[in-house]
């Protein structure tokens, strides 16, 4: 395709660098004087937290806060918060801590908006209008829940975890200080970047769609574009050089700083070009196994790519080179593209199978057919995908079955 085709969303502003959690004071003050902070128990007593509801004070702002956000992000949650906080009414909402942090704050600030029940708002587009200010202040580096128009929470009368998906989830401020990562354990540091690194690659391979000019306003995610693409790139190039530094010396603050800028980057990519069939098989993988969801779409990666690979011989190229392989034939380069994900996640201590992860043989067929069931990432994967081909793809990962495996 030689037309130029781009869609971008962002933030009104990200601030990025070492310090600048220490802007947030002057930040929520121009949206306000009444702000929630939605946050965990363990950020909550910190000496951080201390200095920021510190920094707000100064600046005239009210707080409260609530510290009881758990991971995957239970809707009982969202309800227990908004019902504790809305006679408070916050001018903005500002969401500190990981990726289910920043989720709590995007539902509540959409719920104290609009009313009614997060399921009113399950799925694309059902966002009415503008939602109270977010401020998004990540401390792991992975979800890019800070810059994306998305927000992801367990729902106990559906199996799978649902979505929310608009660009008016998208938070007013992104705050991104590597400092607050420092103290992300190893384990954690590893799926978060690799959760990051399958944004990027599921983001520069999706679909190319036909940019029609109502695309942007009918489809959160749009497909791959030229936007996307340099996004993800970025992203990539950083994540193969510096992740593998962050899981080994957490210490490392120029490689916590690339890889926070990396997983920044693949938010800004798929939050628009979408993810495809590594998230919509992780969706049922997830809820059967309940292993952390950045584990799961890095074990299905490779495999994910192995299947893909005849839809996208010149971005596997691209992801090749991004990831510093020298080789200059292009075929060979794409051929090179799963092994380099797959031995990075190795390195990583990433499982290499969804044997692994505590799949059992007698559970594909499920997995398969649920899977199908997230139609938004299905019909943005590379290469058509019915329920025989994600079934290929999970029998081949659960039995270690990938050509980068039979390369090494």
């Amino acid at each position: 395709m030689t037309d130029l085709f781009g869609i971008m969303r962002a933030p009104r502003a990200v601030l990025f660098g070492n310090g600048q959690r220490h802007a947030l004071g002057r930040v929520a003050a121009a949206l306000g004087r009444r702000a929630l902070i939605c946050t965990d128990e363990r950020f909550a007593a910190t000496q951080e937290m201390s200095e920021l509801l510190a920094a707000l004070e100064r600046a005239g702002v009210r707080v409260q806060v609530y510290d009881r956000t758990q991971p995957d992000l239970p809707v009982d949650g969202v309800y227990e918060c908004v019902a504790a906080h809305r006679d408070f009414q916050p001018e903005a909402i500002v969401g500190l801590g990981g990726g289910s942090c920043l989720d709590m704050a995007k539902v509540v600030s959409l719920l104290l908006a609009h009313g009614g029940e997060a399921s009113d708002y399950y799925g694309e587009y059902k966002v009415p209008g503008p939602t109270i200010p977010v401020i998004a202040m990540p401390t792991t580096s992975g979800t890019g829940s800070e810059v994306t128009p998305v927000a992801v929470l367990a729902d106990s009368a559906r199996d799978l975890k649902v979505g929310i998906s608009s660009p008016q989830l998208i938070p007013h401020t992104a705050i991104c200080d590597p400092e607050l990562t420092l103290t992300c354990p190893k384990g954690l540091t590893a799926i978060a970047g690799a959760d990051a690194l399958t944004h990027a690659i599921e983001a520069l391979t999706a679909v190319r769609r036909s940019p029609d000019a109502d695309i942007a306003q009918t489809r959160v995610f749009v497909g791959k574009n030229a936007f996307s693409d340099q996004q993800a790139l970025i992203a990539i190039r950083a994540l193969a050089a510096y992740l593998p530094r962050a899981v080994e010396d957490g210490s490392d603050l120029q490689a916590r700083g690339q890889v926070m800028a990396a997983a920044l980057a693949a938010g800004l990519a798929f939050g628009v070009a979408g993810t495809a069939a590594a998230h919509a098989i992780q969706y049922p993988i997830g809820a059967l196994t309940h292993t952390a969801h950045g584990a799961g779409v890095a074990t299905l990666m490779p495999y994910v790519m192995d299947f893909n690979a005849p839809a996208c011989a010149a971005d596997y190229a691209a992801i090749s080179r991004a990831m510093g392989d020298t080789e200059t034939d292009p075929g060979r380069l794409a051929a090179n593209a799963p092994r380099h994900v797959y031995e990075l996640f190795s390195a990583i201590g990433i499982p290499a199978t969804l044997a692994g992860l505590g799949v059992r043989a007698d559970q594909l067929d499920w997995i398969a057919g649920q899977s199908l069931l997230a139609a938004r990432l299905v019909t943005n994967n590379p290469r058509p995908l019915d329920e025989a081909g994600v079934a290929s793809i999970v029998a081949a990962a659960h039995a270690g079955l990938g050509s980068f495996r039979a390369s090494r």
